[in-house]
């Protein structure tokens, strides 16, 4: 258990500060959201609330993925 002081100082963010950065990272990577929740132990309702702007991001690539597997069945 931290001490008031100590709960006060900046380095008691740090665990949670690289908590976020590795989830962060593995939506980045991408890493299926449900494992990723899973791995954090949230649900995907959570993991989508704090970490939607990073679950956005690649639509690009997405569309990219969909088009070749589409491409692919033919």
């Amino acid at each position: 258990m931290l001490t008031p002081q100590e709960a006060e100082s900046p380095l008691a963010e740090v665990p949670y500060s690289l908590r976020h950065a590795g989830i962060s990272l593995w939506i980045k990577a991408r890493v299926a959201p449900a494992e990723v929740a899973r791995r954090a132990g949230h649900s995907l309702a959570v993991l989508f609330r704090f970490y939607a702007k990073l679950l956005r991001g690649g639509q690009a690539q997405d569309n990219k993925r969909i088009s070749l597997a589409l491409e692919n069945e033919e």
